[in-house]
């Protein structure tokens, strides 16, 4: 079994992040899908094996825009979702996982908590760890081939 702290679209609020933070510690992934990726410097530094930071449109860093991670016997896409118009529609997202033989994408960008089905890829949006309105993250487990994605308010 796996575990995952999912977080995206922190802005730089800090404060947020301070609150999850007891959590990497215990879990084997912590991702961080865009939009505040500098905001996880120290946690890389901390966790480096097990820290992922992709780069969202509002980052002026050189992480990766996209990379798969494999736990258990799945295969997960992470990236911002800003590149396959995630505000839009959800089918390039599910059409990029399926060509890279993934069986969930995580994504952030469009600040709303979402875990949806699509042609049979498992979404994952966490939401907007900086949101001032209600802030969340994901928690997610990986058993063989089953994944289980659950979303965590912070308010």
């Amino acid at each position: 079994m796996k575990t995952f702290v999912i977080l995206s679209d922190s802005h730089g609020r800090r404060g947020a992040l301070d609150r999850v933070s007891s959590l990497f510690g215990e879990n084997d992934f912590i991702v961080h899908l865009g939009d505040g990726a500098g905001d996880m410097r120290k946690t890389a530094e901390e966790y480096p094996e097990k820290t992922f930071v992709l780069r969202g449109n509002c980052d002026m860093t050189y992480a990766p825009e996209e990379t798969v991670i494999e736990a258990e016997r799945v295969r997960i896409l992470c990236c911002h979702g800003h590149r396959f118009g995630v505000k839009s529609g959800l089918g390039r997202l599910a059409a990029r996982a399926k060509e890279l033989d993934c069986d969930a994408a995580l994504y952030g960008h469009t600040h709303r908590a979402a875990i949806e089905r699509v042609d049979g890829v498992l979404l994952v949006n966490p939401g907007a760890l900086g949101s001032f309105s209600c802030p969340s993250y994901a928690y997610m487990v990986v058993h063989g081939d089953k994944i289980t994605a659950t979303i965590v308010p912070l308010a």
